[in-house]
Parts: C-alpha cells; sequence; structure tokens
C-alpha cells in the first residue's frame, strides 16, 4: 500500500510539471528576449554608456538631463501624443464600420473580409514603400487623382502642415486585426436582441447606438489600450517615409530614442528615456482602466445586479 501511494505521488509531482514543460519555450523567451532585455536598459540608464568605450556610472544624470538640458525631448514627446490622439480614435472608427460591414449578410463577403485584413499582415517596410509613391507629390498617385478634379494637391512627405497627417493615413492602413476583433465580439450579440428592438420601432442607428455600443465596450476598452501603445511606439512608417522631416515635424519619441541609441551611441540615455515612455504607457493604461469603470459594460456584472433585484 505505502509502495503504491508513494508511485501514485510520483505520478502527480510528475503530472503538475508537465504544464511547464510545454510552455517552458514561452517562459525562456520571455525571460531571455523580453524580462531580461528590461532590466538591464533600467541598469542602463543610470550609466554613461557609449559603445566605443566603457560604461561610467552617472546615477540619474541621464533623468536629469532629458529633463532640465534637452529641448528636443519634449518636441519629440509632444509630436507623439499629438500623432497619438489623431491616430487612436481614427483607427477606432475605421476599425468599428469595417467590422460592421463584415458583418452584413452580402454576398462574398467573406472576399471582402480577406481584403480587409490583408494590409495587417504586410510588413511595415512594404506598407511604406506602398504609401511613398502615393503621397509623393511629384509622381504620386493621391495627387495625380487630385488634379483630376482640379485640385492642386500638398507635398504630403516635405510640408510640415501636412507630413503628420500623412503618418496618420499611413498607419491607418493596418486596422485589420482590430477590424477583426471588434467582428467577433458583434457577431456574438444575440440576434434575438436585435429583433425585439426592431419590433419595438428601434432604427439602425437607435439598434446600434443602445445595443451594439454598450455590448462591445470591453473590447473598445481592449482596442484603445492597444492603439494607445502601438501610438506611442510608432518607429517603423516615420524612419521610411519622412525620416523625422521635415523640419523634424514628425520626429517622434520612437525615433528620438532609436536616434539616440543608434545615431549618436548614447545607449544610457536612451535607455533612460525609453523607460521614461514606458512609465507614460503605464499612467494611460492605468488611467483608461480607471475610467473605463464609467463606460464599459459587463455581462456577468449585469446579471449579477439582476439578481440581487429579484
Amino acid at each position: 500500500m505505502f509502495g503504491k501511494s508513494k508511485k501514485a505521488n510520483s505520478y502527480q509531482l510528475v503530472g503538475r510539471k508537465v504544464p511547464y514543460l510545454f510552455i517552458s519555450p514561452w517562459i525562456i523567451g520571455f525571460l531571455v528576449f523580453t524580462l531580461g532585455p528590461l532590466a538591464f536598459s533600467l541598469v542602463m540608464s543610470f550609466f554613461d554608456w557609449p559603445i566605443t568605450s566603457d560604461a561610467t556610472f552617472i546615477g540619474i544624470d541621464n533623468y536629469k538631463k532629458m529633463f532640465t538640458n534637452d529641448p528636443q525631448f519634449y518636441k519629440s514627446l509632444w509630436i507623439t501624443l499629438k500623432f497619438a490622439a489623431i491616430f487612436v480614435p481614427l483607427n477606432l472608427v475605421i476599425a468599428l464600420i469595417l467590422a460592421l460591414l463584415i458583418t452584413q449578410p452580402v454576398k462574398g463577403m467573406k472576399f471582402f473580409r480577406t481584403i480587409f485584413y490583408m494590409p495587417a499582415v504586410v510588413s511595415g517596410v512594404a506598407i511604406s514603400i506602398i504609401w511613398g509613391w502615393i503621397f509623393n507629390s511629384e509622381y504620386g498617385i493621391l495627387n495625380y487623382i487630385l488634379s483630376l478634379i482640379g485640385i492642386d494637391g500638398p507635398r504630403w512627405l516635405i510640408d510640415p502642415k501636412w507630413a503628420i497627417l500623412t503618418i496618420v493615413i499611413a498607419s491607418a492602413w493596418g486596422v485589420g486585426t482590430m477590424m477583426l476583433i471588434f467582428y467577433t465580439d458583434i457577431k456574438g450579440i444575440p440576434a434575438e436582441i436585435y429583433e425585439a428592438a426592431a419590433i419595438d420601432g428601434a432604427s439602425p442607428l437607435r439598434q446600434f447606438i443602445s445595443i451594439t455600443i454598450p455590448s462591445i465596450t470591453p473590447t473598445i476598452l481592449f482596442n484603445v489600450i492597444t492603439s494607445v501603445i502601438a501610438a506611442l511606439q510608432q518607429l517603423t512608417l516615420v524612419i521610411l517615409l519622412t525620416g523625422g522631416g521635415p523640419l523634424k515635424s514628425t520626429y517622434f519619441y520612437g525615433l528620438y530614442v532609436f536616434n539616440n541609441a543608434f545615431k549618436h551611441h548614447r545607449l544610457g540615455y536612451a535607455s533612460a528615456n525609453a523607460w521614461f515612455m514606458f512609465i507614460v504607457i503605464l499612467i494611460l493604461t492605468m488611467i483608461i482602466f480607471k475610467s473605463s469603470s464609467t463606460w464599459v459594460f459587463y455581462e456577468n456584472e449585469v446579471k449579477k445586479e439582476g439578481k440581487k433585484k429579484k
């Protein structure tokens, strides 16, 4: 009996370790490629760490310099926040409209669903090349189309007034993933609710405002947070489309950190820049989560309230 119980305990112990064995590649990858570099960058932020010479501990001097002696820090932060203020709501609206379109029972909708999603899987480099052709002020297709209706198109990538808008439009090209998330949530809303609303005389607009929007608020919350993070980390399109110009009008914070690290060879200072943005993203995410209690609708909470009333 004692031998059997010991053997059973050993099997249970092995059984508990098996799940960790399956997820061990992810755990190792997370420790080596995410958590490890993250912790190391925090250490680097307290050093003067040039690429070509030895590192020197300087305490919080990198942070002092960033806040008190680097005007470009504030300029890049402001440009990035301005971009996020335009990018996030625009992306949400476009993704939601596309999600509503592909939920319609129209023949061939699977084809359009695929077409709308395809840009999301295209690399950022390819997207940058495509939009570079489209927005070129001399031979770009957009200005050519505008010229056909008598409009002299702006110099999209050269004029500081239009450059940031160009980045916003190019960034909105990849809303396919957000669209599919909205689509999945909308398809999960019971059709009986819409039928009951239609019988009561609710118009499609009223159904959208009173049924669809409240039902997908958790998904809206998720998409808002991911969009904010993506906007504050925008880099690829900026490097390839404008390079931070013209006149540094698109010198985003991500490019500012990148140049400090790999152009000016100040790895410690760039690490301090990156950690400041990490804190900004963390604070904004916490604020969004905190505000979500006033506008996010959760079905299980409604069920609990209904039980209490009964």
